[in-house]
């Protein structure tokens, strides 16, 4: 099954748990995309695909400016993953495929 596709995801952050919608548009081994949530949405960058795993980047503006490191896998219609948010650490995201 391919990785891309649409997920309902959480973070688990310092601040309370936040669910968006992620979106992953793959084309060969990158990938596109977006995490849309309650703080607006973020783009995908330097998004790469190897296997089922997806590993990207994306420049956070609410509630601080700051870079987040992102690796995740898919396994059927699971995504799991973290999210590394300098200073702040690692914070789990986990979701299923919408639909």
């Amino acid at each position: 099954m391919s990785v891309a596709g649409t997920y309902n995801v959480n973070v688990k952050t310092p601040m309370g748990d936040q669910g968006g919608t992620f979106t992953v548009v793959v084309a060969g081994d990158a990938f596109t995309g977006s995490l849309a949530g309650g703080m607006g949405a973020m783009d995908v960058n330097n998004g790469k695909v190897e296997g089922n795993t997806l590993t990207w980047s994306m420049d956070m503006k609410v509630p601080m400016p700051m870079t987040l490191d992102c690796t995740a896998t898919v396994d059927g219609d699971t995504i799991t993953g973290d999210v590394k948010a300098g200073a702040f650490g690692s914070m789990p995201l986990s979701g299923s495929r919408a639909g």
